[in-house]
């Protein structure tokens, strides 16, 4: 990587909810969290389509954009992701249309072609038999939606027509990434959750990558847990919280935070422990000083352009910290490259 790069801090976020706990407070958690980090410095805020999943609160992810972006005044506030396949393509051009025309400059739209969801929630959104196969035509539908409206054109997104969203592929698989190349958007990898395939995707895209009318070099952003705290040890403890949800997920259990612990010998089998371990391979945790070194690490192997974060910790305050401290460490890793 050379030194002049600049690699941008974003956050993911999930409205995520205890058991005990409404999920309003979670969106006002969300807003709160959106709010420091517009102070923090962080490039962007988005958030997740996720359907019939007790504990992720933000299913209505365009309605809740909203509500945040209402709520900060410079942070670039977005999907991350639409699940496109659920989704007529006119109605996301008409949502993130809308989005774009309250909030200009600061809406991006990122897509995904996954269901976000399990096979009963998939009938109930009406999803079709091969929506997935047919992901790249709904991409450019999309686009053209969004672009401005050609002579004889008879079919308009009002709103959405000319705002020219910016429009992000994600992906956990070289599907999106050879997608995204293809069509010359930015491209996102999951390795937040699905760090396999994160060194092939990224190739893939840089090597396959065509300037366009959207974007003129390649563009990749990186998903990145991380659990930050003062010391080593408090951070490891803090990061039994996630891997416990992330245990539930594999288990079909509800997916709300939980009390981190001071063990979790006993909580799970050898092979679950090696399943979570590998899906949350690329996890940072650490004091500021530990974040740091391994986020420059992490940045000089994967040569990314912007990390996003996610940090589902149990209490609001343990969670506003921990992005606290990942901002303060990409900082001085920029005041070192720069």
């Amino acid at each position: 990587m050379a030194d002049s790069v600049r690699t941008n801090f974003s956050i993911l976020d999930l409205a995520t909810f205890q058991a005990d706990n409404d999920i309003r407070t979670s969106f006002q958690n969300s807003l709160d969290l959106a709010q420091h980090a517009e102070k923090w410095g962080y490039t962007r805020f988005w958030l997740a389509e996720h359907h019939n999943m007790p504990g992720i609160g933000s299913a209505a992810t365009s309605v809740l954009i909203g509500y945040i972006a209402g709520g900060t005044s410079t942070i670039r506030v977005g999907a991350g992701g639409i699940m496109l396949p659920n989704h007529p393509p006119l109605v996301i051009a008409e949502q993130f249309g809308t989005l774009e025309t309250l909030y200009p400059g600061r809406i991006d739209l990122g897509l995904g072609r996954a269901p976000g969801s399990d096979r009963l929630t998939a009938h109930a959104l009406r999803r079709g038999v091969n929506t997935e196969e047919s992901f790249p035509r709904q991409v450019q539908e999309l686009l053209d939606f969004l672009a401005p409206a050609v002579p004889g054109q008879k079919l308009l997104a009002v709103p959405g027509c000319g705002t020219n969203v910016p429009i992000w592929l994600l992906g956990s698989s070289t599907f999106s990434a050879q997608l995204a190349a293809v069509m010359g958007l930015p491209f996102a990898f999951a390795s937040h959750f699905a760090p396999d395939l994160l060194y092939p995707a990224l190739e893939l895209y840089r090597k396959y990558f065509r300037p366009s009318i959207y974007l003129d070099r390649p563009y990749t952003m990186v998903g990145l847990p991380i659990i930050a705290a003062d010391t080593d040890a408090e951070a490891q403890r803090l990061a039994t919280s996630p891997a416990q949800r992330f245990l539930n997920l594999i288990r079909g259990k509800p997916l709300y935070t939980v009390p981190p612990v001071d063990s979790m010998n006993g909580l799970w089998s050898t092979e679950e422990q090696s399943l979570v371990e590998s899906k949350l391979g690329v996890s940072v945790i650490g004091s500021l000083e530990t974040i740091t070194a391994k986020l420059k690490a992490f940045q000089q192997k994967t040569e990314a352009d912007e990390f996003i974060m996610t940090s589902d910790l149990y209490h609001h305050a343990d969670r506003l910290r921990s992005y606290e401290l990942a901002a303060a460490a990409m900082k001085s890793i920029q005041m070192v490259t720069q």
